[in-house]
């Protein structure tokens, strides 16, 4: 690889340590070319991505950043697996793995924190961002519903009385 073509690489990387929401860092010793492809479909359906480098590129595109501490896991064939939602790579990582003996987390980076392999487990079982909205949006109507009906009640409940009290005083 020519100097013109590890200089994009690293930029590349770059922008991978940068911007992603969250970077695990994986072995993938002994994967099959029809495991990697699917391990990068699942991702691309959770909107993120997977990136093999070599090691020392990876290394240099670290140095001087908050994540910098993710060097300690790049040893042997390392895949980079990065979303921008915080959860996303994580789940189809840890799935993946459990699927796939040889996909092994090492950890990874969430953000400035620096996570091994029990931080990206605990993380893949955290609620993704369209679960969150989700929840947030049905709170949102609950409440509201909840909330007319509240309003309405007493309403209701005087329309009631009245109306037992006009058949009493009919009988």
């Amino acid at each position: 690889m020519d100097r013109a073509r590890k200089e994009t690489v690293v930029d590349e990387l770059n922008s991978i340590f940068m911007q992603s929401g969250i970077v695990v860092i994986a072995h993938y010793s002994g994967m099959t070319v029809a495991n990697m492809s699917e391990l990068r479909h699942r991702m691309r359906e959770s909107n993120g991505a997977v990136r093999v480098a070599k090691n020392k590129l990876s290394k240099i595109a670290l140095l001087g950043k908050s994540n910098e501490g993710l060097v300690k896991f790049l040893e042997g064939q390392t895949v980079l697996i990065y979303s921008e939602d915080p959860v996303a790579a994580a789940k189809v990582a840890v799935g993946y793995s459990k699927d796939n003996e040889s996909l092994k987390i090492l950890g990874g980076a969430l953000g400035d924190e620096i996570m091994d392999t029990a931080g990206i487990v605990a993380v893949s079982k955290m609620p993704s961002r369209e679960e969150l909205i989700a929840s947030i949006a049905g709170c949102l109507v609950y409440s509201g519903s909840s909330l007319s009906q509240i309003i309405g009640s007493p309403g209701s409940n005087i329309g009631s009385i009245i109306t037992a009290v006009e058949e009493k005083k009919a009988a």
